[in-house]
């Protein structure tokens, strides 16, 4: 009788623990923007996540839709445990509560993280850059400063520009002189407003709209313009694969993006593990490796190398002049300023 005991006791130890690992092993799902970023996100923190835990990451791509998250939590059918979202994503997600609350404990001090960085629902994880960019092979002439960019006495050729009020407006009145930290108090105003669109009149018959980041490196590379405004990651990118694009730190305008769970995650608490893991410090440094957006979190900054800090919008030197884009102020303001926006591009 003892050793029948026994031995139901070891199968249903065994049974128990071939469930829980199997359990383990079930995949986590993140989702992210793709491209370069997504594969700087797979060898830097993918890997080295299943490496460590022993859980595989099932990953997805996005365009950045916050449509598609709703859709799915409003199915009752959320699969995905973690997203990875910009800042007016996360804004709107936070305000219309389709993310879980995070649980700061579990993750790291929000002490370390650089300013309006950290959210109720959300853990800042990169910070990238919108510059300025040219061709070092086709200018004999270089710009050094954002104000070259309005510049066409000097600087003839046409210009390439994102097609979204946000940042154009803050570069213009950057480049008409208002100070960093003046910029939305000024843009608040309809003045203010007014002084943005005429100094990018200026330069309106000669800018070339973008509108996906791949396309302001492929507008430099055919020549179509003389200079661009462009995602730092992407001009970094078209640099590695041959290119010789000059970027313009002055006046740069920060970003961030965002880890969040979706609401109705299956596996909150193995979501929240995995942001933790995600950003640690060493591995937010890893990220730099692969592509130059800086960690969010002060601590990371000594763990990156030398030879990624000076590729980074967040190394020293880079941020001298530097804006933090106010998405707060977007969502106030936004549909007010992107109706004329578009009206000024009809006329």
């Amino acid at each position: 009788m003892f050793s029948k005991r026994m031995f139901l006791a070891a199968t249903t130890l065994a049974y128990g623990l071939t469930l829980g690992h199997a359990m383990a092993a079930e995949p986590i799902s993140v989702m992210s923007f793709g491209g370069a970023y997504q594969e700087a996100q797979r060898k830097a923190i993918f890997d080295a996540y299943s490496q460590e835990t022993g859980r595989a990451v099932s990953e997805q791509e996005y365009g950045g839709e916050i449509a598609k998250i709703k859709a799915m939590i409003d199915s009752g059918n959320t699969t995905i445990d973690v997203v990875d979202v910009d800042a007016p994503t996360l804004l709107q997600g936070c305000d219309e509560g389709i993310f879980e609350p995070i649980n700061w404990e579990k993750v790291g001090p929000k002490s370390e993280w650089l300013a309006g960085t950290t959210s109720e629902c959300g853990v800042g994880t990169i910070v990238y850059a919108t510059i300025l960019s040219y061709d070092e092979q086709r200018l004999e002439k270089k710009p050094t400063k954002l104000a070259d960019l309005f510049d066409l006495a000097n600087f003839p050729g046409k210009r390439g520009l994102w097609k979204n009020p946000a940042t154009n407006l803050e570069f213009a009145l950057l480049a008409d002189g208002v100070a960093p930290q003046d910029v939305y108090a000024i843009l608040a105003t309809p003045e203010g407003v007014d002084r943005a669109f005429a100094k990018l009149d200026t330069i309106k018959n000669e800018i070339v709209w973008w509108e996906a980041g791949a396309q302001a490196p492929q507008l430099l590379a055919s020549g179509e313009v003389t200079m661009t405004t462009a995602w730092n990651g992407r001009i970094f990118s078209a640099n590695k694969e041959g290119r010789k694009f000059g970027i313009v730190w002055d006046n740069q305008i920060l970003d961030s993006n965002y880890w969040v769970i979706p609401k109705g995650a299956n596996d909150i608490e193995g979501s929240l593990d995995f942001i933790r893991f995600a950003v640690e410090p060493k591995i937010l440094a890893g990220i730099t490796k692969y592509i130059p957006y800086g960690p969010v979190r002060a601590t990371a900054a000594t763990e990156v190398a030398p030879e990624d800090a000076k590729n980074l919008p967040t190394s020293r030197d880079n941020l001298t002049t530097s804006l933090t884009l106010d998405n707060a102020f977007w969502a106030d303001h936004g549909d007010e300023i992107r109706k004329r926006f578009t009206t000024w591009l009809s006329n």
